[in-house]
């Protein structure tokens, strides 16, 4: 006789077949994630000799549980979220026996499968790849993710008389026609209205770069220009969002002539570009014109994540040409090692970079939309489910944040240029090798850029972990400062000296190993934007007038900052 609907004999057997379907769906995706023998054969690798008692465990706690929701009694929980975790933080969850039995049950069995990865007789790279997998699954089967079984959801849906429901439908809808999740109110910003305000001109441009020149705010500036290189995966205006948190306007305060590279969102006209076009074209033009609008004997240069691994590149090109262009390089959260890469490195290895360049290799545009999903699913519990949950299950408006619209603001790439970049440094790491790769012409030797450094690396980096840029110090020439800030790979860089939150760490010497080096160094409340902004006035190499416009008589100026190259969307250009 089946089980009457509501009952606690009806709640078992919903229980049971869910845990069934997720093992099921373990063993599939032990199956698709790690390579080795066929997914039944996994069970004598899973857990190895702990294995069986995991299970007891685990059994023994959803027993506990159940025993709790059916006496009708309150207890002690038996597992809680983690820290930082904010999908159970409604009240719902622990007041009603059921929610909470469906939290707790979620927790547990979230645990155990995390537990099974970690005892896993796996090689490292294979259990990093399980490890990730199991996390995304894991996040994605949480019960706050359906309408059905998170309490605020349909609690709101009873409230508005479902009117929540609808207007989540119709989001979901939005943003199927848009191609990607909403992760911000992008109807609050418009670059060169409330973003990318930094006022100045447009003074050089070629197919792939424009080149921006700001207007000084001081009477009198450094004789050197700073030449800012923005990451190619994303648009510049992430160093000049609002007047408050804009990077380039602390620059030019400081006394700078400040020069900003805008990368041209890709599309089929430029899908043969190469690696050496984005040094060429790209970097080598730029420091050049801007030494030459400056007037100056050398330039000091800046790069941001792929954008310093390609100044740092191009270094290397000077260096081996002889060409003495650069006075002093600041790299930050930038990867000039790619030995440890993070999870970003879980989505690299040689069958799916061949599989990309037999598709774009010779020819064709890597979207920039795979690249913004790659990079919210390392932090999918941050970027994904909660805006799933509150656009389509609560049917809300995300809240307008200058961070996240210029997150979702993708940029398309070359595919030679991005497969050469990936097979090079996330596969074969050849980038630190001297002489293993050439350039416009020359064998590239990171060491022989012997100029001055400023590295930056941020603590909690998930994109550029710390320590692999605190390897680059072993890699360049020069004299280096290295400073570890605190938070991640974006919000550790965007830290404005006037707010002076969070803090960060230096010390004098410079160990080989990153953690002796932790451990000796100091922390220091409040942003590091000043320490870098002192170590940069030593290469100004004077003052003069602060010029009365931008450009000269070659590279007159043309249209205003921010430029159109940084306003082309993704979607329009592929």
């Amino acid at each position: 006789m089946a089980a009457r609907p509501g009952s606690p004999e009806a709640l078992l057997s919903t229980i049971a077949q869910a845990g069934n379907e997720m093992t099921q769906g373990w063993m599939r995706l032990v199956g698709a994630v790690a390579p080795g023998p066929p997914a039944a054969d996994w069970t004598r690798e899973l857990g190895g000799a702990r294995l069986p008692a995991l299970q007891a465990a685990y059994a023994e706690k959803q027993a506990q549980l159940w025993m709790t929701l059916a006496s009708g009694q309150g207890s002690a929980p038996l597992v809680a979220p983690e820290p930082g975790d904010r999908r159970f933080a409604a009240k719902a969850w622990r007041e009603s026996p059921f929610y909470d039995y469906l939290r707790q049950s979620y927790l547990l069995s979230a645990r155990f499968f995390a537990d099974l990865v970690e005892d896993a007789q796996l090689d490292a790279a294979a259990k990093d790849r399980l490890r990730f997998a199991v996390k995304q699954w894991i996040d994605a089967m949480s019960p706050a993710n359906f309408v059905a079984t998170n309490p605020e959801a349909l609690q709101r849906a009873i409230e508005t008389r479902g009117e929540s429901m609808a207007r989540g439908l119709a989001n979901l809808v939005a943003d199927t026609q848009k191609g990607r999740l909403s992760q911000t109110d992008e109807s609050a910003f418009e670059v060169g209205r409330n973003l990318a305000t930094s006022p100045g001109r447009v003074v050089y441009e070629n197919p792939l770069i424009q080149l921006v020149q700001y207007a000084p705010s001081t009477a009198q500036v450094g004789k050197r220009p700073l030449v800012m290189v923005p990451p190619c995966i994303n648009k510049f205006y992430i160093l000049d969002l609002q007047p408050e948190n804009s990077f380039v306007r602390y620059a030019v305060e400081a006394g700078h002539t400040v020069f900003m590279l805008s990368w041209r969102n890709a599309g089929p006209a430029l899908g043969t570009l190469s690696w050496d076009d984005y040094i060429e074209h790209g970097v080598l033009q730029a420091l050049r014109v801007a030494r030459e609008i400056a007037d100056s004997d050398r330039v000091n240069a800046l790069g941001f994540c792929v954008g310093g691994t390609l100044l740092g590149a191009a270094l290397a090109v000077l260096a081996g040409k002889g060409e003495e262009l650069v006075e002093s390089v600041t790299y930050l959260a930038t990867m000039l090692d790619f030995s440890e890469t993070g999870q970003i490195g879980l989505f690299v290895d040689e069958t799916s970079v061949a599989a990309r360049e037999a598709v774009i290799g010779r020819g064709g545009i890597f979207p920039g939309s795979d690249l913004a999903f790659m990079f919210s699913s390392l932090r999918a519990n941050d970027l994904v489910w909660p805006y799933v949950v509150n656009n389509y299950l609560m049917g809300g408006t995300p809240a307008a944040f200058d961070l996240l619209y210029w997150n979702a603001d993708s940029t398309n790439l070359p595919g030679p240029m991005y497969c050469y970049y990936v097979r090079n440094t996330y596969l074969e790491n050849r980038l630190r090798v001297p002489g293993a790769l050439t350039s416009c012409g020359v064998a590239l030797d990171l060491g022989k850029a012997d100029r001055p450094s400023f590295i930056l690396a941020t603590r909690e980096d998930h994109i550029v972990p710390w320590r692999s840029a605190y390897r680059s110090l072993n890699l360049l020439g020069g004299e280096k400062t290295f400073l570890l800030g605190a938070s991640g790979h974006v919000a550790g860089v965007i830290n404005p000296a006037a707010k002076n939150r969070r803090s960060y760490w230096r010390a004098k010497d410079y160990p080989e190993d990153p953690e002796t080096w932790l451990a000796a160094a100091e922390e220091h409340p409040g942003s590091w934007w000043p320490q870098w902004s002192s170590w940069l006035e030593h290469y100004k190499g004077g003052s003069r007038k602060a010029p009365a416009r931008q450009g000269n008589r070659k590279y007159q100026a043309t249209e205003p900052a921010p430029g159109r190259y940084v306003k082309q969307r993704a979607n329009q250009e592929a």
